[in-house]
């Protein structure tokens, strides 16, 4: 069988004993990059294969390693970080498990943007994750997209393009809408600032940002230009 383990998005207090179980159980563990997943596996003190299993190889392994499991071996895959499958390989493995017929299990765990949206103060009851927003083609049409929904958007965006992303979306939205840029979760410097969209973009253009980011915006309201 195949399970899908949540590895911690920054404290590694974070993991639950059954990941932990499960981890030592397996025959062997797929890694989006076997040397962090290494560095993991060593504080909690575990040895066992890894094998790479990452974006830029997936299409290439989903038989092969789906092969494996049908012949008998029990498989655990993980992420750098975070729960497999949210903008992290792992759709086309378990689509292709499924297929098969073959038994998957998701253990719950971290998810990067679950603390994001509850510790932002915007309405959590009903939301749309739309993950990385694309670089380029059908950027500005998601955008215009977003500021649409009436919704709280969730979004992840890296740290060398967080100003920018925020000016795109206020040149849309306005300088009023109201988000929340949650920085290094469960991380010492872990931060997280709230407010009109103008505001935090310009706390943040005074800085240099590092860490994993996710932008939580809040929706159009009834009557809003």
């Amino acid at each position: 069988m195949l399970y899908l383990v949540p590895t911690p998005i920054g404290n590694l207090e974070d993991i639950t004993l059954r990941a932990i179980r499960i981890l030592k159980e397996v025959d062997v563990i797929l890694a989006e990059d076997t040397r962090t997943s290494g560095n993991l596996l060593r504080h909690l003190g575990i040895s066992k294969p890894m094998v790479a299993f990452h974006l830029n190889n997936e299409h290439q392994q989903v038989e092969r390693i789906a092969d494996r499991i049908e012949a008998g071996e029990t498989m655990a895959l993980v992420t750098d970080a975070g729960t497999p499958a949210i903008s992290d390989p792992g759709f086309m493995l378990v689509r292709e498990c499924v297929r098969r017929e073959i038994r998957v299990e998701c253990l719950p765990g971290p998810t990067a943007f679950v603390p994001a949206l509850v510790n932002s103060g915007l309405p959590a009851e009903r939301f749309i994750f739309e993950g990385f927003l694309p670089h380029k083609k059908g950027r500005q049409t998601k955008i215009q997209a977003i500021a649409e929904y009436p919704y709280t958007t969730i979004l992840y965006e890296s740290p060398f393009r967080l100003v920018k992303t925020l000016e795109q979306l206020m040149e849309v939205m306005g300088p009023d809408r109201q988000v929340s840029v949650a920085r290094e979760l469960t991380k010492v410097h872990e931060e997280n600032v709230r407010g009109r969209i103008e505001d935090v973009i310009g706390y943040f253009g005074q800085k240099e940002v590092k860490g994993e980011i996710v932008i939580v915006i809040s929706g159009k309201l009834k009557g809003e230009n």
